[in-house]
């Protein structure tokens, strides 16, 4: 069978990141092709101002090289513009060296561009953007013949141009519109301890100023401001803001706003034409940070290779500022008008600052200054929405001397995010350590990607690593509490000695482990109970007689149970036949419904299954007394079979990993909901469990068992 010609607009990060997640999936569906308008490999722009300060070259911060493209079977176009997009019976791409590249499927990854402002003079040599190799290249061969240069903008971008403008030995001047540097991060509290630390370090600074003209008869020789001030510069760097780059789409008959307008899925308003990155418009917004463009990425990837995916929902934006010998992040909501305080610090002697913000009770925002050891802590409550409660714990501090990052490290979930990037979790990284005798952050990065982006989760990369190296092995699993008042065994060390040995009992098991209190209690006896069960399903006897089952309500309407693929009842019925000999953490209540029209309270199931335009929609970790909770999507699929092997996947997955009398919702909270979605739309993966918890009497796959299951209940 030949393969579907994939066609992707742009080389950068976005567009990029797509393509290896899917050759990740699957590397034999598509012949690719990539049009570059630059002349080079992909490469990290993040790391753009690394080079400008000298501390890494152009090579370091390719992502992936020449061969890897070669490597592949990726058709490579460099140095090319896209100039049309054909759509319709023939769909292709047209460049401007008169190419027509033909394609089954097209990404728009085109990135952005440098907002240039309605400035007098704008245009004249010696003004530049700071956005590419190019733009480095010429701001170094500036530096070797000039002395003075102007950064008009004092956001992330301007910072760092300046830092390294410093760097190549000219003088930096930072010329902002606002009252205080980095006002969309920052408070005025953090700001002026920035511009405190930045004039140390020879910076400049005008403040409130706006920028009437560049002045200079044939190149630039500085600018003047409203007031009628003026400023000497010879090179003038601009940065305020950038510029979706749209106007391919829009010449294409794609629908545009401020940037490509995509839906949950990446899709534009064309068949087959999909957009991703700073190009890409999401429920209003459009994200300039990579964070946010890798998860779309994902997304994108799983939709075009037909895989199940839950929705892209948008992000949380978070900056980390780069400048040499300055720390500095930030996280959601931060200003006054915004949020509340919840949590405001000052160190003078260590001239660090730590502020947190709340909305009705929870964590919404974050800004720390010269000291981000927190940070990945704090931009997780921020994404969990954390009770304010949770701050205790992210800001404990050992008693013993070490330091803060090093008990967050230790303290933090398993399946938590280190790297938000490029998803990389905490296990991830003690994983490849312990697995592959990694010592270093460098090599988990090599290993993981932890930390190859923007580089600022690298203190935390680097604590777990030495957590893992400190800790071994048992150190893998975080710290649990007791399962009951007669012991110090937590239930992840209870499960893992059951697994690892040959218990005959239950006495053996309490024996073996220590059990404060010899009989037990009918608490620990049941999970005991529970755990040999889940080992040895058919031979071990039950000790206090767990009933913990799966109970199923099925309904169907008369238009949605007509069709293929869509027989509640049947499905309702397969996974009862399926489970109802199983023992489950807790009682499990699942509900089937083919449709909207047959409600029987889906969304506030452990399990709830409905039918769907686009397919069966799988929904789990509903709970409808308090604390009532609506159940989170975890995929799509279309025919009746995918839903009960997805379905049936995630029954055996909470069976597996939940612990005795730990509710499904609970379950999903502390795993993960992305991890756990992550592994279920992992089709290898998903058939495995549902092979352990399929039984060989139930031929699901067999058009005739299939019959008689149906016959069956329609009697």
């Amino acid at each position: 069978m030949s393969r579907k010609q994939l066609v992707v607009i742009g080389n950068g990060m976005a567009g990029i990141k797509c393509v290896e997640e899917i050759l990740n999936i699957n590397a034999e569906q598509f012949q690719i092709t990539v049009i570059g308008s630059e002349k080079h490999p992909n490469y990290n722009r993040i790391l753009l101002s690394k080079v400008l300060q000298g501390d890494s070259s152009i090579n370091d911060i390719v992502i992936n090289d020449w061969s890897w493209y070669t490597e592949r079977g990726i058709k490579l176009y460099t140095g090319e513009t896209a100039t049309r997009i054909h759509h319709g019976d023939i769909q292709s791409v047209e460049t401007a060296s008169g190419l027509r590249i033909p394609f089954d499927i097209l990404i728009i990854a085109t990135g952005s561009s440098a907002f240039i402002p309605p400035i007098v003079g704008v245009n004249k040599p010696g003004v530049i953007s700071f956005r590419n190799i190019d733009d480095c290249k010429t701001m170094i061969d500036y530096a070797g013949k000039y002395r003075k240069a102007a950064v008009i903008g004092g956001g992330l971008l301007g910072l760092e141009a300046a830092r390294g403008l410093l760097n190549l030995g000219m003088e930096a001047t930072v010329i902002h519109n606002a009252p205080y540097l980095m006002n969309r991060q920052l408070d005025r509290a953090s700001a002026e301890l920035l511009q405190k630390e930045l004039e140390g370090q020879g910076m400049r600074f005008w403040l409130g100023k706006e920028t009437d003209k560049i002045i200079g008869r044939d190149r630039a020789k500085g600018i003047r401001f409203t007031t009628g001030l003026t400023v000497e510069a010879d090179l003038i760097v601009l940065s305020v803001g950038i510029r979706p780059n749209i106007d391919l789409a829009k010449r294409s008959g794609i629908d545009t706003n401020r940037a490509i307008m995509v839906d949950d899925y990446m899709r534009t308003n064309i068949a087959n034409i999909y957009a991703v990155g700073e190009c890409a418009e999401h429920r209003g917004i459009a994200y300039g940070l990579v964070a946010p463009l890798y998860e779309q990425g994902k997304v994108l990837a799983r939709t075009i290779c037909d895989e199940a995916t839950p929705p892209y929902e948008g992000s949380i934006p978070y900056a980390q500022l780069k400048v040499s010998g300055v720390q500095v992040f930030s996280v959601g909501d931060i200003q006054e008008d915004k949020a509340d305080t919840a949590i405001q610090q000052y160190d003078g002697i260590h001239n660090t600052y730590k502020k947190v913000t709340m909305q009705y009770g929870r964590v919404c925002g974050a800004i720390l200054y010269g000291d981000t050891d927190e940070a990945t802590t704090l931009l997780n409550l921020v994404k969990k929405k954390a009770p304010i409660s949770a701050l205790k714990a992210a800001s404990s501090q050992a008693q013993d001397g070490s330091s803060p990052i090093d008990v967050e490290a230790e303290n933090m979930a398993p399946r938590e995010t280190v790297c938000a990037c490029n998803a990389v979790t905490k296990s991830a990284i003690m994983c490849a350590v312990l697995d592959n005798g990694l010592n270093t952050a460098e090599q988990v990065r090599d290993k993981t990607k932890a930390s190859s982006s923007c580089g600022g989760c690298r203190p935390m990369v680097s604590a777990v690593v030495r957590f893992a190296l400190r800790s071994g092995k048992e150190g893998a699993q975080a710290a649990e509490p007791a399962v009951c008042g007669c012991t110090t065994v937590s239930h992840q060390a209870l499960k893992s000695a059951i697994q690892s040995h040959s218990f005959t009992n239950a006495q053996s098991v309490r024996l073996a482990l220590n059990w404060g209190k010899l009989n037990g209690c009918r608490l620990c006896n049941n999970a005991i109970d529970y755990y040999m069960k889940l080992k040895h399903p058919q031979s071990f006897t039950s000790i206090m007689g767990v009933e913990n089952r799966l109970t199923i309500h099925a309904a169907s309407s008369a238009i949605m149970s007509q069709g293929e693929g869509f027989n509640s009842v049947w499905l309702g019925e397969a996974l009862r036949s399926m489970w109802s000999q199983a023992l489950m953490p807790t009682p499990l209540k699942a509900a089937v419904s083919s449709g909207v029209k047959t409600p029987i309270g889906i969304l506030v199931q452990d399990i709830g299954i409905t039918g769907s335009p686009s397919g069966w929609e799988l929904y789990a970790g509903g709970h409808m007394e308090l604390p009532v909770k609506q159940g989170q999507l975890i995929g799509i699929v279309e025919s009746d079979i995918d839903a009960l092997e997805l379905s049936a996947a995630c029954i055996q997955l909470y069976r597996e990993r939940a612990y005795y009398g730990e509710s499904l919702w609970k379950w999903l909270e502390r795993d993960g909901i992305a991890d756990i979605r992550e592994l279920l739309l992992d089709l290898e993966a998903r058939r495995e469990l549902f092979d352990l918890a399929n039984r060989p009497n139930l031929q699901l796959e067999s058009s005739e068992r299939r019959g008689e299951v149906n016959a069956a209940v329609s009697h």
